[in-house]
């Protein structure tokens, strides 16, 4: 058995695309199904050992947003350097929900509100400002 992905559906993709691409994916495959009037897109780390991508689903006729639940639970991406990361998310306009006070963890949620973490590769980055004093914000 192999993963291969996670499939999210989205109400802008454009604005889907954009977050994405701020966490480091890129589109690797799109595929237009003109008769069931929907997109797939899927995005991969490009990271050699990282087969998984995860698949953004644009119904184009959907006009309302989905509705959230907590049982999808969230998607989860190791980065190289999360204060790096979460300094350019947040001066794109982010909210960082859960900041990586403990240099270790964050949550962010993408524009269809899908919850996001992001976990340091290897040791927790030693803790620093202004993440450690920075309350969390909204649900993660």
């Amino acid at each position: 058995m192999r993963y291969l992905h996670t499939m999210i559906r989205v109400l802008d993709l454009d604005a889907a695309l954009s977050f994405f691409s701020l966490l480091g994916l890129h589109e690797v495959r799109r595929r237009d199904h003109e008769a069931g009037r929907f997109t797939l897109v899927f995005l991969s780390t490009g990271h050699p050992d990282d087969p998984a991508t995860l698949e953004l689903t644009w119904n184009w006729d959907q006009e309302e947003p989905y509705t959230q639940g907590r049982n999808f639970g969230h998607i989860a991406y190791e980065v190289d350097d999360i204060y790096a990361l979460c300094d350019r998310l947040r001066e794109a306009g982010v909210t960082i929900n859960r900041p990586p006070r403990d240099g270790r963890m964050a949550f962010v949620r993408s524009p269809d509100g899908i919850s996001v973490e992001l976990l340091q590769a290897g040791d927790p980055l030693p803790p620093r400002e202004p993440w450690v004093s920075m309350p969390n914000t909204g649900t993660w």
